[in-house]
């Protein structure tokens, strides 16, 4: 498939529709004129896949679908069998059916199946790689995700991409990190490796043109915590904000399952991408300056 000009012309099939990266990937698709689709199949549901890839007869295919739980992860301990059909079911039943096409697969998945251990120690700078096993399985929901990205390991046209706490320069969605941390009564202070999605999302889209496969860590370089993040909300929007931390046992007592907190190690993207910003320059660039309340310092 080619424009008259000779460039190749792309058609992406999205699912997740619904959901807050599915809906900003139609947005960054109509912003580079990029022909795009979005599916309505349901996952777990191989025939109706069959049906809008016939249908739409997409260059590539990109799933941003699945089951984070609501209004958190604490939803997937009491809802096991959904979460297995949404993250586990659906999702390998689209790769094999993508793969029967000969079609790359842009598979949105979570960086959060790894905790700090002796070797990743926090605060070490030394980061799990993408051929590292996973070693977090205290929720549910990271317990699905690390079996799912263990099978699809076997799928050679998947490129999967661990994402962590994502965050965009919109402060008003509940989903962002940012927006989240900012409504919480305490939070932790640990530093993790985070995902910018303005300025990673693009990069997906174009490691869909180059038929990039594999894992991949989907983090901007670096680690930022839980309280810089804040200290750059009070510089940036809003001064009289305050926060108040406590430790992960107090946490313990006010949510069911655990959380992920690790480093994931971004050479691997910053090497197919080195124009990519560390998380504190991203944050900076893409999320607090755009949001800027507050007079410019001289």
């Amino acid at each position: 498939m080619a424009e008259a000009n000779g460039a190749p012309a792309y058609k992406f099939l999205i699912y997740g529709k619904t959901g807050w990266i599915g809906g900003l990937l139609g947005q960054m698709c109509e912003a580079q004129g990029i022909e795009y689709v979005y599916g309505a199949g349901r996952l777990e549901n191989r025939a109706s896949l069959e049906d809008d890839i016939a249908g739409a007869k997409p260059t590539h295919v990109f799933n941003a679908a699945g089951v984070t739980g609501r209004p958190n992860v604490d939803w997937c301990e009491t809802h096991k069998c959904e979460t297995i059909r949404a993250n586990v079911v659906g999702t390998l039943t689209l790769a094999d059916v993508t793969r029967q096409h000969g079609l790359v697969l842009i598979n949105y998945a979570t960086g959060c199946i790894f905790e700090y251990d002796a070797a990743h120690p926090e605060g070490s700078g030394i980061g799990f790689k993408e051929d590292d096993t996973p070693n977090f399985i205290g929720s549910f929901y990271s317990k699905t995700k690390a079996m799912v990205e263990e099978l699809l390991k076997n799928y050679e046209n998947v490129c999967t991409l661990r994402v962590r706490m994502p965050i965009t320069a919109d402060l008003s969605n509940p989903r962002n990190f940012i927006t989240k941390i900012t409504r919480y009564e305490k939070v932790v202070n640990i530093p993790n490796s985070m995902t910018i999605l303005d300025e990673l999302l693009p990069i997906s889209i174009e490691m869909a043109k180059r038929n990039l496969t594999g894992i991949w860590n989907f983090t901007n370089p670096g680690v930022v915590s839980h309280n810089e993040i804040l200290e750059m909300y009070k510089e940036y929007i809003d001064p009289s904000f305050k926060y108040t931390n406590f430790n992960l046992e107090e946490q313990a007592k006010v949510i069911v399952a655990p959380r992920s907190n690790n480093e994931l190690d971004a050479t691997k993207l910053s090497t197919e991408f080195p124009e990519m910003l560390s998380i504190k320059e991203s944050l900076i660039k893409n999320v607090f300056e755009p949001n800027r309340k507050t007079p410019v310092r001289n």
